[in-house]
Parts: structure tokens; sequence; C-alpha cells
């Protein structure tokens, strides 16, 4: 559920668009900068907002890979292993970063189906930033310096994690 600030907050978005409808991806992003994910509350209540179905609203938030059904890590990975990366190494990045970090909640890697990165594969972003021409080894030692601070990211979410 929107707070009462991004409550109001939704219904200026909405009123900015001729069809409600077009507020959906706003929305979505408010909910999710909101709590960190999109939960099922908060998809019922922007399909109210925008008069859609629930299954509008979840089937947008499925199709894209920024909309996160379910909490993440402070630190969120997305892996590519589309065709350039599939052949410079994407997956072989993707399987040590899940083995390295799988008991760690504040790290949550994903693979992607692309990430417009083929002249730098493989590739990966860490909280939608680009790093390009990786190793297993290179991936971790990025990831090692954004949880250790030598690096910064931007939060994705304005909720607790």
């Amino acid at each position: 559920m929107f707070s009462s600030d991004n409550l109001q907050r939704a219904r200026e978005i909405i009123s900015r668009y001729p069809s409600s409808r077009s507020a959906l991806l706003p929305l979505l992003h408010l909910a999710q900068d909101q709590d960190g994910w999109i939960n099922d509350e908060a998809m019922t209540e922007i399909a109210g907002l925008l008069e859609l179905t629930r299954a509008d609203v979840y089937g947008t938030c499925s199709f894209y890979t920024m909309f996160k059904l379910e909490p993440v890590g402070t630190y969120v990975v997305s892996v590519c292993t589309n065709v350039t990366c599939l052949v410079t190494g994407g997956p072989a990045i993707l399987h040590h970063l899940e083995k390295t970090y799988a008991d760690d909640p504040d790290v949550f890697v994903e693979e992607v189906e692309c990430l417009a990165a083929c002249g730098g594969a493989p590739a990966l972003q860490v909280n939608y930033e680009y790093h390009e021409r990786l190793t297993p080894q290179s991936a971790e030692q990025i990831i090692d310096a954004y949880r250790s601070g030598q690096r910064t990211a931007r939060r994705i979410s304005g909720g607790p994690r």
C-alpha cells in the first residue's frame, strides 16, 4: 500500500496522462521505490487507481526485469547471458556469482536477457550501473568494492532492506 504521501504523488502522476493506464510504469516505479519490490498489495492498489485488472499490472511487472516481484538485497547484480555475453563468459560469471553470494542477503544475483552492452561483453550491472569486459574474478571484485564502500551504487529503492 502506498504511504499517504506516495498516494498523493500517485494521483498527481495519474493526472498528467490523458489515459490513466499510461501511468502504470511510473506507479510501479513509485511502489518499488517505496518498498524495494512490487508486492501483491501494491499491484492491487495500482490496479484500483488505474481501473485495470490485477492481471494487467502483474503482466507488466513480470515483463520488465527492472521490477522485482520479491524482496531483493541492497545490491542487484544483473548478469547478461545473451548471445555475445554467452560466448564471452557470461554464464561462467553468473554461476560464480550465484555460488559466491548464495548466502548473502545484501547481494541479489539475477540472469538477464540483454544489457545492450555487446561491445564490452561479458557485462553486468550493479544497481543498473554498467560493468564490462569481465571475468568471474573481476566481477566478484567489483561487487566486493560496492559492499566495502570503495564504490557507491545508486539505491534502487527508497524502502527498507
